[in-house]
């Protein structure tokens, strides 16, 4: 078992909605925290039939069960939307306490579901996040990637996540976004693996997969929607026309996924696809953090008309992060970041990458602190970064 960093507190009476990809060990964490409480798994095809059919049978359920001091967990919360209905009354008229647990949002938004009215709180569960790995071996997390399932088998890693794209990621997303073409899906989930942190040229993507433009940005907000990737927006603090400020860049929630898609696997920490793996992992260690932690901050990136590119701005631009994979920087490799703080002169600027020593270096009368990847990854998680 790896102990979870995520620590839920409930107030007496407060609801929560707890959403995650599909084996992120939502349902194993929620039973290790809460023993006790009732359990409904809405996957049982018993429990679906019964709840579907007639919603208020939640409210008969549990008027025969006096003194209920634990939180009531509901399993997939989005195959019976109209539960949410006899779940707010409860919540009114009992003052029960509810953690509603789903792996997409999708079909609660189009059905136009009671989400609560804020009676509920929203909290995401990711896969797993540096405090919670026995130990940091990045070959190992680049190539069994982060689902616990996943992260602690001890072979067979492409078997695993070839089951996982194939039985969950193509047809489930391709069902909760009542995707018709299953192929051509299939094959966008490819194309998009070859933009995996990169800026979104729609069109090209498009013309790949054999879809619309349109239809590339509706699949791309599916696979957002259940958790499985992430948009993140060019920093823009003001007009410019030298910054791109429209085009977001595309993450997978996995850093494991995006190698296997492209039939690739890396042997050693260099080059270029280590390097946007490296960048993948970070970006995911970024969000993990602002999710369990409970902080808000954005996460931005940016990128200038010429070229230049620093790959996370977070707060604002009040923190600068560049990912290199390199054990050894040279300062014309640190033109980007060098370039963006002379200009908006953000508190701290920091290049994450694989030397092993902290150093300082002052370019353009700005400092610019090289941060070795675990050591920086220890000091995010003890608060000293944000």
């Amino acid at each position: 078992m790896l102990k979870r960093q995520l620590d839920i507190d409930l107030p007496s009476g407060t609801s929560l909605f707890l959403w995650g990809a599909r084996k992120t060990g939502k349902s194993t964490y929620l039973k290790n925290q809460f023993p006790t409480s009732k359990y409904i798994d809405l996957l049982q095809a018993r429990n679906y039939l019964k709840y579907s059919t007639n919603p208020s049978y939640l409210s008969e359920e549990l008027a025969a069960i006096d003194n209920i001091d634990q939180p009531i967990i509901i399993d997939e919360i989005q195959k019976v939307p109209a539960l949410l209905d006899e779940i707010h009354y409860l919540i009114e008229s009992r003052n029960l306490s509810f953690i509603l647990c789903g792996s997409s949002m999708r079909k609660i938004k189009a059905e136009g579901a009671n989400l609560l009215g804020g009676r509920a709180w929203r909290q995401l569960f990711l896969p797993l996040c540096y405090p919670e790995l026995p130990q940091f071996n990045l070959l190992h997390i680049f190539e069994y990637g982060l689902l616990p399932a996943h992260y602690l088998a001890k072979a067979h890693s492409q078997r695993y996540l070839e089951a996982y794209i194939a039985d969950y990621l193509i047809p489930e997303v391709s069902y909760e976004g009542q995707i018709r073409n299953l192929s051509s899906f299939a094959r966008f989930i490819e194309v998009i693996s070859y933009s995996n942190g990169e800026m979104l040229n729609y069109s090209n993507i498009a013309r790949e997969s054999g879809v619309s433009s349109k239809t590339v940005q509706a699949y791309t907000n599916i696979l957002c929607e259940m958790f499985l990737g992430y948009l993140i927006r060019p920093f823009s603090p003001k007009s410019s026309r030298q910054l791109i400020t429209a085009t977001p860049k595309f993450y997978f929630f996995d850093p494991s996924l995006p190698l296997l898609l492209r039939q690739q696997t890396i042997k050693a920490l260099k080059g270029a696809e280590a390097g946007h793996a490296l960048e993948n992992y970070l970006m995911l260690e970024l969000i993990a953090y602002r999710e369990i932690r409970n902080k808000r901050f954005c996460i931005n990136y940016w990128r200038s008309k010429t070229g230049l590119e620093v790959d996370f701005i977070l707060n604002k631009g009040k923190i600068a992060i560049e990912v290199k994979i390199s054990n050894s920087l040279a300062n014309k490799e640190l033109k980007a970041i060098a370039s963006f703080s002379q200009e908006y002169k953000p508190e701290a600027a920091y290049v994450i990458c694989l030397e092993e020593k902290k150093r300082l270096l002052t370019l353009v009368s700005r400092p610019i602190i090289i941060y070795p990847i675990e050591e920086f990854l220890q000091d995010l998680w003890q608060g000293k970064i944000i």
